[in-house]
């Protein structure tokens, strides 16, 4: 759980932040309907839940869902002032630190995943193999729970134990309460966001240098189908973007809020909308139109078999 997963914290004018809320609500219930029908039509067809690219995509959707669902309930629960054990907080906290992490480094694995087809086609099958998709998939989720690990551990060792029991409104800076962790925090941040950053760039350059080297020698569909491989990797290379600034927001929260409490409510909701809910429309975007065997099937599911009729 982020720092933007509850966009109020603190005293703020309630006139003025009804009408973001209202915005945020119907944002989310936008996203999960169009998310539901792309997870809806991953189901429909053995191609996608046998084929690692869509798998991953799924892997997707399930933890931009869960973050859109979880974010919304912690936002209407610190807007009307609700509060909860620190016990019943924490694995809150669990759950949404793990899947904040899920979705950028399974991004990353995407990226990966259309590097090896576009620079290593031959391998392609073997590599990216079903079975190597479920072996992802764990890697991915040890992965995102080392952040989790490293905040929660260092919180266990200095919280007094009657901490535990008392009541509070739940938010990330429950888990930060002394100077040297909100540092640990921001170390661990930071070297997933260096890392993430330097795999999507270098995979991005090698997929270019041999994308341009197959156009040249390519014609007509091939050709095509080349570049769109690129595209697909530069929208990769944008939403991850998104979603590793979202590891420098509750910093950046951090340090405007001593200065002036109106401008951290409205970096805050800013965030919100740019760093978790626009990088969870971009993932339909990339499958669900601009993927030729998805989109048919998208649209097939979408209008009851009527598209794949009106096709035939």
């Amino acid at each position: 759980m982020s720092d933007n997963n509850s966009l109020a914290g603190g005293k703020f004018g309630q006139r003025q932040f009804d009408y973001r809320v209202i915005i945020v609500q119907i944002l989310v219930v936008v996203f999960l309907c169009i998310n539901l029908l792309l997870i809806l039509t991953f189901f429909s067809k053995d191609l996608f839940y046998t084929t690692m690219r869509y798998i991953l995509f799924a892997v997707t959707l399930f933890s931009d869902s869960f973050i859109l669902i979880m974010s919304d309930v912690l936002l209407n629960l610190s807007y009307f002032q609700f509060t909860m054990k620190i016990g019943l907080c924490i694995i809150l906290y669990i759950l949404l630190s793990l899947y904040s992490f899920v979705t950028p480094i399974t991004l990353t694995a995407m990226t990966l995943e259309r590097y090896v087809a576009i620079c290593m086609p031959l391998r392609h099958g073997e590599l990216c193999s079903t079975s190597s998709a479920v072996h992802c998939i764990l890697i991915i989720h040890g992965l995102s729970a080392v952040p989790c690990i490293v905040v929660l551990s260092v919180f266990f060792a200095s919280a007094p134990p009657n901490m535990y029991t008392q009541d509070k409104i739940c938010s990330m800076q429950l888990f930060v309460f002394l100077r040297w962790q909100d540092h640990i925090k921001l170390v661990v941040f930071q070297l997933y966001f260096l890392i993430m950053f330097v795999t999507i760039i270098l995979s991005y350059i090698v997929s270019y240098v041999k994308i341009v080297k197959v156009a040249k020698a390519a014609s007509g569909e091939n050709k095509k189908s080349t570049w769109k491989g690129l595209r697909t990797v530069i929208l990769h290379a944008f939403q991850l973007l998104l979603c590793l600034i979202q590891l420098w927001c509750p910093f950046i929260e951090a340090a405007l809020l001593p200065i002036d409490l109106q401008l951290y409510i409205d970096v805050r909701y800013n965030n919100y909308i740019m760093f978790i809910l626009a990088p969870r429309c971009l993932s339909p975007l990339i499958y669900g139109l601009r993927d030729e065997t998805f989109s048919h099937a998208l649209k097939s599911y979408a209008s009851f078999g009527l598209y794949t009729k009106n096709r035939i």
